[in-house]
């Protein structure tokens, strides 16, 4: 049977790759995906042949794909950080029923929302909630109501896609959303070019989140209201200490 692996690549550098992903990609005759992906592993395996589209491709970019794998060779459509968060996952498997001779594996990576707490302390150590602000295939309406119930929960919200060039207030826009709810000394960080030349971190509150300039290539950390700041990290307590004392 003909195969096509969907691959995370983790957040950037080959050191975060899992040792599954790089051997999916060893065993693939064509690496496919958008650009910037590709040129994370193009040094890894320089014979293999390449096929990229541009961002907003993306049916293209999977329908090619499950093309060259019904056509006998093996694929490795990837993703950055895991395939199937905000990734080609769930768009393969969709289209999957035109191509039933295609065997689709998942592989795993790691996301941004692991990688950037990571970096940052230990800000997702008890429930937390992904949200994207890219209202390209998601209305807006519907991202401000998500961002209202995880305030109003109060779980610690880790952002991607806080900002673009088409999109420069949607992160203040979402502050404000939040700062109905959560007090504006909510210990809050961001992470930008996780695992790649030129990372940088910042830990503030979110009061001061709301002006900060950010980009694609940012993720954006909220805690919840038990968050806190331990020296130079972001930590969201589980409890252990609590469970301890009863």
């Amino acid at each position: 049977m003909s195969k096509l692996y969907v691959v995370g690549l983790g957040p950037g550098g080959a050191e975060y790759m899992t040792e599954e992903a790089r051997a999916a990609l060893a065993r693939a005759d064509v690496l496919v995906g958008y650009t910037v992906y590709l040129d994370l592993v193009r040094d890894m395996f320089p014979d293999k042949e390449i096929f990229t589209t541009p961002m907003r491709q993306e049916i293209e970019r999977c329908r090619r794909a499950l093309e060259m794998a019904s056509g006998g060779k093996t694929v490795a459509m990837l993703s950055s950080g895991d395939a199937g968060v905000y990734g080609m996952a769930g768009l393969i498997l969709e289209m999957s029923g035109e191509f039933p001779e295609v065997e689709i594996e998942v592989v795993a990576g790691v996301t941004a929302a692991l990688s950037g707490a990571a970096a940052l302390g230990a800000p997702l150590m008890h429930d937390f909630c992904v949200i994207s602000l890219s209202d390209l295939l998601t209305p807006w309406e519907t991202i401000k109501r998500r961002l209202r119930c995880a305030a109003e929960g109060d779980f610690a919200v880790c952002i991607y896609n806080p900002c673009s060039k088409k999109r420069r207030d949607h992160l203040r826009r979402a502050c404000d959303i939040l700062l109905d709810v959560k007090s504006p000394d909510t210990v809050s960080g961001w992470v930008r070019n996780i695992g790649r030349e030129g990372q940088e971190m910042k830990i503030l509150t979110l009061g001061e989140l709301r002006d900060e300039e950010l980009d694609m290539f940012t993720t954006v950390f909220v805690g919840s209201s038990k968050t806190r700041r331990i020296g130079d990290r972001m930590v969201t307590p589980r409890g252990y200490e609590n469970k301890e004392q009863n």
